[in-house]
């Protein structure tokens, strides 16, 4: 079975929000996992720092950033959420195709139009990202001192976000990386889950998830990882990705 689409929903009116919830509660191949949702561009922009998206359906007229603008800034980026726009009027079609949108749906929707749209987004992300062999081939190139070393991906526990670099954990040491961690948690998806905003944990080093005060949120969450003696702290907005990756690793 194919994994479900993070799927943002982004319109300004909370009826149409209502509505596409509901048709997408009964979608399947693919189904839909709903990751969040926002009222205007901006509130996508802020959310897609620290959630992954999948797709953005997307309305077009918005108040602030609409969804054309929207549209047309993600499009730059790497790795950025597929697009469908579905709004009430025709008009901006040939705007939307040429910003790349896999597809455009008016409202009102139809439940087997949109079924249609996400099998569309499904192949357009399957040829965009096609899947990333995982083996001791995978290394991280990591340049430090005047000397590069090859980091396999296999011995890497965690990495972290921390100001413009990246901190790749092995049992034996800490590491500095000129890398994206959105780009390393799409590319190695399986290898990989997302814990917080700045890190990514390795699954098969998992060990247990636990209360944690870190002296500032009595109420935190952190995992105890294969190799390392430091726990890594859980976002609450994480917390159900890690426990299902807690299950799937059984």
């Amino acid at each position: 079975m194919s994994p479900a689409l993070r799927t943002l929903i982004v319109d300004d009116e909370p009826l149409a929000r209502s509505r596409l919830r509901a048709l997408l509660s009964g979608c399947r191949e693919p189904a839909v996992e709903i990751v969040g949702e926002a009222a205007h561009g901006e509130a996508v922009l802020k959310q897609l720092e620290s959630i992954r998206a999948d797709l953005l359906l997307l309305d077009v007229h918005m108040p602030g950033l609409d969804g054309v603008e929207l549209a047309r800034r993600l499009r730059s980026r790497p790795g950025a959420p597929a697009v469908v726009f579905v709004t009430a009027y025709a008009a901006h079609a040939v705007t939307a195709f040429e910003l790349e949108a896999v597809d455009y749906l008016t409202k009102p929707v139809r439940a087997e139009r949109l079924q249609q749209a996400l099998q569309k987004v499904e192949r357009h992300l399957r040829d965009r990202r096609p899947p990333t062999p995982e083996g001791p081939e995978d290394v991280l190139l990591i340049q430090e001192r005047g000397r590069t070393e090859r980091v396999p991906l296999s011995e890497v526990v965690y990495l972290k976000s921390e100001f413009k670099y990246l901190t790749v954990r092995t049992a034996q040491r800490s590491h500095i990386f000129d890398g994206s961690l959105s780009d390393i948690e799409e590319r190695h998806a399986g290898r990989f889950v997302r814990v917080h905003r700045n890190a990514l944990v390795a699954r098969a080093a998992i060990r247990a998830l636990e209360k944690y005060d870190d002296g500032e949120d009595a109420e935190g969450w952190a995992l105890r990882l294969d190799g390392v003696p430091e726990p890594v702290a859980v976002s609450r907005r994480q917390l159900a990705a890690v426990r299902e990756a807690m299950k799937e690793a059984r």
